[in-house]
């Protein structure tokens, strides 16, 4: 990998704010390049805990710490490996099937996903627990096979969602795959959640080899090493989701890579994936470059990550 990096500016624009922790709906982020011909992508979340961009990309010229910095030079250096010998990284490999990305209490967007053939949801959750639960009955009600997965980013305690789940109708919380972050992380606080909810949980925010009180692991290439948590989780017994980082489709077809390697890697500790988001965002030609909505992952067409012609054409600059 060449230490001359190129860069480019982007800015995605979401169709809805994507998150309970965020209204916006522009994200700024950077494709990089390097000289030997691998692609990267940086788009950071500030308000989940991450570097500005502008941080990140100080990081980028510089020492290179930055958790995920270094794992866009990781995609670099792979995308670069695969595109010098003209080989996809996507030929023989298989990437699990997505959930369907629900980012808000939208009943058409629900019935879209289960006509494009999702049988596993994701929502965002926490924002309004009584419009959740109303949305959720009348899902279930309508779709009854179709499972969720709820997603709190931490904005709730423990108390809040153990009161919320006791209160759920029966077949909605039959219903729940898993419960995402549903409070601050602590190994006796979500033991407890566990016991008394009866629905299993996943980490994300957190996670890290020693978060054994969790069922599920959610493991996002864009800042996590993946075979350090797979290798945790394996051993623990936990199951792997792998995601995108809801960032550039270069970016997530990454997260897309590191899912179908980390089950050649760790058969049977993948379930389905959450890789297939670029239906969040308003067009363009990257995002019609991995197809429509749908459960199974398109990998762009060219070498290496894809995306051959249009990153050719960038107008990329040196970054200083």
């Amino acid at each position: 990998m060449s230490d001359e990096i190129w860069i480019w500016h982007y800015r995605l624009k979401s169709r809805r704010p994507l998150n309970s922790l965020s209204t916006r709906r522009e994200f700024d982020g950077v494709l990089i390049r390097d000289d030997e011909g691998g692609h990267a992508c940086i788009q950071p979340w500030p308000e989940l805990g991450d570097p500005t961009l502008q941080r990140c990309l100080e990081d980028l010229a510089g020492p290179r710490r930055r958790a995920i910095v270094r794992r866009a030079l990781r995609c670099l250096e792979m995308d670069g490996a695969a595109r010098s010998v003209e080989d996809s990284l996507f030929d023989e490999l298989e990437v699990p099937l997505s959930h369907a990305t629900v980012t808000n209490l939208d009943p058409i967007t629900v019935d879209k996903a289960v006509a494009a053939g999702f049988t596993l949801a994701k929502l965002k959750c926490g924002s309004d627990l009584a419009m959740e639960t109303a949305f959720l009955s009348e899902a279930v009600a309508k779709f009854p096979d179709l499972r969720w997965r709820l997603d709190f980013n931490e904005v709730l305690e423990a108390p809040e969602i153990a009161k919320w789940v006791a209160a759920l109708p029966p077949a909605v919380k039959a219903a729940i795959d898993f419960l995402e972050d549903p409070c601050p992380y602590s190994d006796p606080i979500w033991t407890g959640l566990r016991i008394q909810s009866g629905i299993p949980l996943a980490v994300d925010r957190e996670a890290a080899p020693l978060t054994s009180a969790a069922q599920f692991m959610v493991i996002k290439p864009a800042v996590d090493e993946p075979w350090l948590l797979g290798e945790a989780a394996y051993e623990r017994g936990q199951k792997a989701v792998v995601t995108s980082y809801m960032d550039h489709p270069l970016g997530q077809s990454f997260a897309a890579w590191e899912a179908g390697r980390m089950e050649l890697q760790f058969p049977g500790l993948t379930v389905t994936a959450g890789v297939q988001t670029h239906h969040l965002f308003e067009p363009n030609e990257f995002t019609e470059a991995l197809g429509p909505w749908q459960p199974a992952f398109k990998a762009a067409s060219g070498f290496g990550l894809g995306f051959d012609a249009l990153l050719e054409k960038l107008p990329w600059k040196r970054l200083t």
